[in-house]
């Protein structure tokens, strides 16, 4: 069980990043992954009266603050009817509703988990992050980040016209899955996007060109490296990006042609 000797509801980000640069304490969100440990720290920090817990969408972007719920992002009108129900087909095999109502969108990229849904599905958009001190980054560039004591304020998507799909593979329905994978297409670009590998998410682009369909999805699966785990072998998850990333680029491709 999950341990702490002290709470701080903090009542600004800058008390929050103060309190957190020492390596006993923690921000917590929904806690729902932190509860299974066995760690101790001194001091948990809630970020819960700071605000940050709507979505918006602007006249070019959509903010997210780091304390929205998975539930939120699942069922929130304008991501889905912008981005193609994407939100909804990638939170919708985590865990359950109960589930999703206490997980949080910041604690699912902040934690940039290997079998994270939200990290691949976004990573295949113009997505940004706002970090209390080093600012606003791609997300890119933040996953490959090591892990630091700075504070993930929002997330940011751009509204840039690009027609995104998201699949996952499991062994079962809410089990964490197997390969994730995300496609997105804008102008002469695909943007693929491919986790539970099982390491964290990564993104690879590729220009659309003359190639066959096929031929795409395999380069842009030999663009990841995969390794082996309890739920499944390094050779079966590249098949099954495979398969995943052919199948998204065939559904862009004909949604094009409508």
């Amino acid at each position: 069980m999950f341990r702490a000797d002290d709470y701080v509801k903090v009542s600004d980000l800058a008390e929050a990043y103060e309190l957190c640069q020492k390596r006993s304490s923690l921000v917590v969100g929904g806690m729902v992954w932190m509860k299974m440990t066995h760690i101790t720290k001194r001091t948990i920090v809630d970020l819960s009266g700071l605000g940050l817990d709507a979505i918006e969408e602007k006249e070019g972007e959509f903010s997210i603050g780091c304390m929205c719920s998975l539930r939120q992002l699942e069922t929130h009108e304008g991501l889905n009817r912008y981005f193609g129900g994407i939100f909804r087909e990638c939170t919708k095999g985590i865990v359950g509703v109960q589930f999703r109502n206490g997980a949080t969108v910041g604690g699912s990229v902040f934690g940039r988990y290997g079998f994270s849904d939200i990290l691949t599905c976004m990573m295949m958009l113009d997505v940004q992050v706002e970090l209390y001190q080093r600012g606003r980054i791609s997300l890119e560039e933040f996953a490959k980040l090591p892990y630091d004591r700075d504070i993930l304020v929002q997330v940011i998507l751009k509204k840039d016209g690009r027609r995104a799909v998201y699949a996952s593979s499991r062994r079962s329905k809410t089990d964490f899955p197997i390969i994730a994978c995300g496609v997105a297409k804008k102008g002469d670009s695909w943007y693929v996007s491919v986790g539970a590998r099982p390491a964290r998410a990564a993104l690879c682009v590729l220009p659309a060109g003359n190639e066959a369909v096929k031929d795409l999805a395999e380069k842009a699966a030999e663009a990841f490296s995969y390794g082996d785990n309890m739920r499944a072998g390094g050779e079966y998850r590249k098949h099954l990006a495979q398969v995943s990333i052919r199948r998204l680029m065939d559904q862009i491709s004909r949604e094009e042609e409508k």
